[in-house]
């Protein structure tokens, strides 16, 4: 959790440091000016290329083993029960931008299928209609009026920008189940085998999507940028996500 808040504090300051540029007025210059948008860029093809390495050596291998070694319906629980740990951060963010009917319902959601659900490995919520949130502190930070900054791509933990880097920070730090196993080094542990679990297996739900985009791809840096900042745009704006990317944050803390 040290180290998020540590590289939330490093984003905030780059924020700072760079500024936000002036974006067009006209719609269209507006679009074409934030897809492209990256001051960053060398720094960030440099550890974009790291990232594929390291990528490459440890954290694809362990997906295929992880998806290898554990049937679909186990893996789905997984996902579901993970997915069930967050509810409470989605909560309280879906309440500080005002969407008092999306925290009820996420609210239901984890009182369900934390009980019938057996914790969360069944999401018998969304299988009544009562579909999954999304609701995070970069989002809150977007909901209030505050600006993006530029694109960044940190080391190990991929892309992100000032504005989400520090509401992860914030949604680590508010976490309720860090206080729960606050004791001796317990929440140390749980909370990192709950980030490296997330990140596998949001990673191995990916494989072939990203394979076939680096491989079709004339520049896959660009493209992935791309696409990151199409599927974070429909995160925001809460509709239907363009993509399916996997979690960047393959050591982050969750509370996303």
């Amino acid at each position: 959790m040290r180290l998020r808040l540590r590289l939330a504090g490093a984003a905030f300051a780059v924020l700072c440091l760079c500024g936000c540029a002036t974006e067009p007025v006209d719609p269209e210059a507006r679009a074409q000016f934030r897809a492209n948008h990256d001051p960053l860029e060398p720094l960030n093809r440099k550890t974009f290329a790291f990232n594929q390495a390291f990528d490459r050596d440890l954290i694809k291998p362990v997906a295929k083993g992880y998806r290898a070694a554990l049937p679909g319906t186990v893996r789905d629980g997984l996902r579901h029960f993970l997915d069930n740990l967050n509810e409470p951060i989605v909560f309280a963010n879906t309440l500080l931008q005002g969407r008092v009917r999306d925290a009820g319902a996420t609210a239901v959601r984890f009182l369900i299928n934390s009980t019938a659900g057996i914790a969360g490995f069944r999401d018998v919520a969304g299988r009544n209609h009562l579909p999954k949130k999304m609701g995070d502190f970069g989002q809150t930070f977007w909901a209030w009026g505050f600006p993006e900054g530029p694109y960044i791509i940190l080391p190990v933990l991929g892309p992100t920008n000032p504005r989400d880097g520090v509401g992860s920070g914030v949604d680590a730090y508010i976490d309720p189940f860090r206080y729960l196993t606050n004791t001796d080094h317990f929440s140390t542990y749980v909370t990192g085998g709950r980030a490296v679990l997330d990140g596998v297996d949001k990673r191995s739900r990916s494989i072939e999507a990203l394979d076939e985009m680096e491989k079709e791809a004339i520049d896959y840096y660009a493209s992935f940028r791309s696409l990151f900042r199409q599927h974070r745009a429909a995160e925001l704006t809460g509709s239907n996500r363009p993509s399916q990317l996997p979690s960047p944050d393959f050591y982050e803390d969750p509370g996303r």
